[in-house]
């Protein structure tokens, strides 16, 4: 059952930057906690990665495996990776859920990862720890013995998750792409990036972020604002981010 989760999670990140039509989604409550959850539809994605694959690997177990699940996140990862985790990694990973939607014949793979904050200073840790602790999972082994695709790097997409900046209190909302941390990134992914494109393949990327009264002041011109201001949402796509990163800074004050 373990491996078969990995195998999840591997495929998740195979497609986290590229691939996959990626919604970051934000409720901010009057009594100061969030809940925030990364979701990726990797329909599109598996569609052709399923061309891909040889049929060897098309024929295992896991890839006739139809799924609508969730499970804590601390449980689906390896022992590997949960022996090495500190306890405020391990209390992270046990307040989130990962929630897979599956059916790989079919082409359909939405994963969701979600957390409940109780207040700024816990969404601020989760926001600047989780891409570290799934960037330790190594999950490379998984793509060399598992579902090795030739020009897809699993470990070059995780380390991309980290080239943010946030700053967040009970009035405040700041994210700002570190540029230097997102070019290398673009380095180490650029033949995925470069297939997911030459694939014609569509990389959409929206943030919603939803509050309980309110915000006074968004920086960000492409942001939507709704007309009672307890909305804002930043919708673009990965050519649009990689011609400009500045594009996802967000600096919201509420």
């Amino acid at each position: 059952m373990r491996k078969a989760y990995v195998l999840i999670l591997f495929l998740a990140v195979v497609c986290l930057s590229s691939c996959v039509d990626v919604e970051e989604h934000y409720d901010f409550k009057a009594d100061g906690s969030c809940k925030v959850a990364y979701t990726f539809d990797m329909g599109k994605a598996m569609s052709v990665l399923m061309n891909l694959m040889p049929d060897s690997i098309k024929a295992t177990p896991q890839f006739s495996m139809i799924k609508d699940t969730t499970l804590n996140f601390y449980s689906a990862m390896p022992d590997s990776t949960q022996q090495k985790m500190t306890l405020e990694q391990t209390n992270l990973a046990k307040s989130s859920n990962l929630s897979v939607r599956m059916n790989l014949p079919k082409s359909e793979m939405k994963v969701s990862i979600s957390h409940q904050a109780k207040d700024a200073a816990d969404l601020q840790y989760y926001l600047r720890n989780i891409s570290k602790i799934e960037s330790e999972s190594n999950l490379n082994s998984v793509s060399k013995n598992k579902s090795e695709v030739k020009g897809f790097d699993a470990q070059q997409l995780i380390s991309g998750q980290d080239y943010y900046a946030y700053e967040v209190t009970p009035h405040k909302f700041y994210r700002i792409i570190d540029k230097a941390k997102f070019n290398a990134f673009l380095k180490k992914a650029q033949s995925t990036l470069s297939m997911a494109k030459a694939m014609l393949i569509d990389m959409p990327y929206k943030v919603v972020l939803n509050f309980a009264k309110p915000v006074k002041k968004v920086n960000n011109p492409k942001a939507l604002v709704s007309a009672d201001r307890k909305r804002v949402i930043l919708q673009t796509n990965m050519d649009e981010i990689i011609k400009d990163p500045s594009v996802m800074n967000l600096k919201i004050d509420f």
